[in-house]
């Protein structure tokens, strides 16, 4: 019927205002097509990692003293401004340097409120819910008064080893006992950043990837895992017997530093050759100080499948997809317009 109103049109020689609808039509749908295609590349490229400036190479950064009980390792630097109090350092394995509150301690602090006001305003975030666990999520910034991880959330890179996943908790971050975060498709601790307004809260025998960001403080309770850094901005670092992995990404060379069993600070260097034997403590340092974040996938699947979870997130390759076949649509109207044309 459309196409016999067409000709129709054409023969009275009159213009239906329909005419033009049709005949622009096509480049109309190409237009929205390439508009969808185009914003939706770039998406990604412009959610950068938030800069930490001189506070990258802390794994322990505080603002009223750091707190240890037990045998606890540490690869990274470690330090606390303005409150130098620090206890129970003898049982520490310290795979970095302990800046205490030094120069370098100073500038990490102010590194870090910066860093903290640029992932706190990075966004707009999807809103999520409190619990995260159980969920999988793609890359981008999520937001919510309150989060909390019970069992397993996955982090799914989409294959972009750079992609980025931000976290705002206007008030705390809670993990349960046994929970863990893992990252699918090439992605590490680097990119994934905790930005907490109060304070964070890590579970018993809880593995977390990423850096914490905390306005307070950080308590790392018994048996917790971190691959990445726990950064309190003005209160207390707690930990007890846990292992905290800061990956610089860039870096390959890092200093040791242990107290021995009297409460002294002993140094030692390693830029990547033998174990070193720390004084005090009987125990060594990997060499370099680095570690690589293992990616555990849910329920024994492979590496490159992703779980079958509640919440999937947004999906940008989605845009891409529906703009593509927006485009291919106008190309074809276009066509179809031309044979009539030529037709009549």
């Amino acid at each position: 019927m459309l196409s016999t109103r067409f000709s129709t049109w054409s023969r009275r020689g009159s213009v239906h205002p329909g005419v033009h609808v049709l005949r622009l039509s096509p480049v109309v749908v190409i237009a929205v097509g390439m508009a969808t295609v185009f914003p939706a590349a770039g998406a990604d490229a412009a959610q950068a990692p938030v800069g930490l400036g001189a506070a990258a190479s802390f794994a322990v950064l505080a603002g009223s003293g750091i707190t240890n009980t037990g045998a606890t390792t540490v690869n990274g630097d470690m330090g606390t401004f303005p409150t130098p109090s620090e206890t129970g350092f003898g049982s520490v394995t310290l795979a970095g340097t302990n800046h205490d509150a030094d120069a370098v301690t100073q500038q990490a602090k102010s590194d870090l409120t910066t860093g903290y006001n640029v992932a706190a305003g990075s966004g707009p975030g999807t809103a999520v819910p409190t619990e995260l666990g159980g969920r999988t999520l793609t890359p981008g910034v999520y937001s919510g008064p309150t989060l909390g991880i019970t069992g397993t959330l996955t982090l799914n890179t989409l294959g972009n080893p750079d992609a980025v996943f931000i976290f705002q908790a206007s008030s705390t971050l809670v993990t349960a006992s046994g929970s863990e975060v893992t990252i699918l498709n090439g992605g590490t601790a680097c990119n994934v950043f905790w930005q907490v307004g109060s304070s964070a809260t890590l579970g018993t025998g809880s593995h977390l990837v990423g850096s914490i960001l905390a306005l307070t403080s950080i308590t790392a309770t018994t048996g917790a895992t971190v691959d990445g850094r726990l950064l309190a901005r003005n209160g207390a670092v707690t930990l007890d017997h846990n292992t905290i992995t800061n990956q610089t990404c860039t870096s390959t060379t890092s200093s040791t530093t242990t107290p021995t069993g009297s409460g002294s600070k002993a140094l030692a260097t390693t830029t990547g050759g033998a174990n070193t034997t720390l004084p005090g403590t009987g125990a060594t340092t990997p060499p370099g100080g680095g570690a690589t974040t293992s990616a555990t996938v849910p329920g024994g699947l492979g590496s490159g499948t992703t779980p079958s979870l509640p919440f999937t997130g947004f999906d940008p390759r989605l845009p891409l997809l529906v703009g593509t076949l927006l485009v291919l649509l106008g190309t074809l109207l276009l066509r179809v317009s031309s044979r009539r044309r030529a037709s009549r």
